[in-house]
C-alpha cells in the first residue's frame, strides 16, 4: 500500500488547527494539498464514443509546496534552462548559517531569506571579480532550501555556478579545474556580509525578535550574540560536481523544485504516527523516523515560503538583463553544441505525451480516439 502527504493532512490537519496557529500562507498550502486531484477542485469526465468507457481526471492544485504538482513544473523549467547552459565545468556551492539563527529566521522569514540570498550572491560575485581568484563576471542560479532530512528547520542556499566568466575585455576566463574559490575566503566573506546585514536590520528596527530570544532586544545582548556568531566557523560547501551542459541540466533537477519531503519517502500513515525515510547524517546511512501526525504537519508547514517569494534566482551572466547578450558571447567563446529545449511552444497535454507517453485523447480501454469531455464543477472550498 502506498501512502502520501495528502493522507496525513486529510486525516489530521483539522485536529492540528485546533491546538496550533497557522499563518495564511501555510493554511493555503495545507488546503491545496488536501484538495489536490480530488472532486474538491473539479475536473473533467472523458467518455469514449466507441466503447462507452469513462475516465475522470481531477484538477491539480498547482501549489508549489504540493508534492503532486512539482514533476511537470520541474521538467518545464529545466527544459527552458537548456538554452542557458554552456559546455563547461560547473560548481555546486552551499551556504549555511549557524543553528543559533534559526529562531530569528522563523520570525523574519522574508527578511532573512532575502538577506541569505543577497549575502551569498554578493560573496560569489565579489570573489569572482578579484583577480587573485578569477577576475571575471560569473553567472549562477541560487535556490533556497529550508529543511533537513528529518524536516527540521535548516535554511541554506544551493548555488549552481558556471566555472568561469567574462573579463572586462570580454574574454572567457575558466576557473582552475576542481577549484573555484578558497573555502576559507568564501566562509569569512559570507559570514561578514550576512552578519553586517543582520546588524543593519536590527539597528533600523526591522528585525522581529521572537519571545525565545527576548534578551536580544537589548543592544548589548544583541552585540554579544553577534560576537558569538563571528567567532564561529561558517563552513560552506564548494566543489566541482559536473562537466558539460547535459550533466548540469540533470543536476539542476535535484534542487530546483524539491519540497521538504516527497511522497516517495512516506512509509506509513496512521491516526497515531507518520513514518518516513531519512538520512542519518552521522553515519551517512538511511534510517526511519516516526512522528505524531500533528508534529509532522508542524514541521512540514515550517517550510512553506512567504507568498510570492521568489525561490529560484539568477545572477550575473544569467540574470535577465544580461543572459541574452552575454551568455551568447560565452557560448561563442567556449564552443560546444547548444542544447535546444524540447518543450518550447508545446501545450501541457503535448508535454505529458512527450514525457510519459500519455495521450488524453485516446481511450485506455479500446484505443479509440473519439472521447467526449465534460467539465466537472469544483466543490465548495474548504475553510
Amino acid at each position: 500500500m502506498s501512502y502520501a502527504i495528502q493522507d496525513v493532512f486529510t486525516q489530521s490537519y483539522s485536529r492540528y488547527r485546533k491546538t496550533s496557529s497557522v499563518n495564511s500562507g501555510a493554511h493555503k498550502a495545507a488546503l491545496s494539498i488536501i484538495s489536490c486531484k480530488t472532486p474538491l477542485l473539479g475536473g473533467n469526465l472523458a467518455v469514449c464514443k466507441d466503447c462507452g468507457a469513462s475516465r475522470v481526471h481531477y484538477n491539480s492544485c498547482r501549489n508549489r509546496h504540493c508534492p503532486c504538482c512539482q514533476a511537470m513544473n520541474k521538467e518545464k523549467w529545466i527544459d527552458a534552462r537548456k538554452a542557458d547552459v554552456v559546455d563547461a565545468p560547473y560548481f555546486h556551492a552551499v551556504f549555511t548559517v549557524p543553528e543559533q539563527l534559526n529562531s530569528l529566521f522563523l520570525a523574519n522569514r522574508r527578511l532573512l531569506f532575502s538577506l541569505l540570498y543577497d549575502s551569498s550572491a554578493s560573496t560569489l560575485k565579489e570573489l569572482a571579480r578579484d583577480k587573485r581568484h578569477l577576475g571575471a563576471q560569473i553567472g549562477f542560479i541560487s535556490i533556497l532550501h529550508t529543511w533537513g532530512s528529518n524536516l527540521s528547520f535548516h535554511p541554506h542556499i544551493h548555488a549552481i555556478v558556471l566555472g568561469g566568466g567574462l573579463s572586462r575585455d570580454e574574454e572567457f576566463i575558466a576557473a582552475k579545474s576542481g577549484f573555484l574559490f578558497p573555502v576559507r575566503a568564501v566562509s569569512r566573506l559570507f559570514r561578514g556580509k550576512f552578519l553586517h546585514g543582520l546588524k543593519s536590520l536590527y539597528q533600523s528596527g526591522q528585525l522581529n525578535i521572537p519571545f525565545s530570544q527576548v534578551m536580544l532586544r537589548y543592544p548589548a545582548q544583541f552585540n554579544d550574540f553577534l560576537s558569538v556568531l563571528y567567532a564561529k566557523e561558517w563552513i560552506p560547501h564548494l566543489k566541482e560536481t559536473f562537466k558539460g551542459a547535459a550533466n548540469v541540466i540533470e543536476y539542476l533537477g535535484r534542487y530546483t523544485h524539491n519540497i521538504a519531503i516527497s511522497n516517495s519517502r512516506i512509509l506509513k500513515v496512521t491516526d497515531q504516527s507518520v513514518s518516513f525515510r531519512i538520512k542519518d547524517y552521522r553515519t551517512g546511512n538511511p534510517s526511519t523516523l516516526s512522528l505524531a501526525p500533528e508534529e509532522f504537519i508542524r514541521r512540514f508547514l515550517m517550510h512553506v515560503l512567504p507568498d510570492r517569494f521568489v525561490r529560484i534566482r539568477h545572477y550575473g551572466l544569467l540574470s535577465n538583463r544580461s543572459k541574452r547578450k552575454k551568455m551568447t558571447l560565452v557560448r561563442l567563446l567556449v564552443g560546444g553544441v547548444r542544447m535546444q529545449p524540447r518543450f518550447k511552444d508545446m501545450t501541457a497535454l503535448e508535454i505529458l505525451k512527450k514525457l510519459y507517453a500519455i495521450d488524453s485523447g485516446i481511450c485506455r480501454q479500446c484505443g479509440g480516439v473519439h472521447l467526449k469531455n465534460t467539465t466537472l464543477p469544483s466543490s465548495p472550498k474548504l475553510e
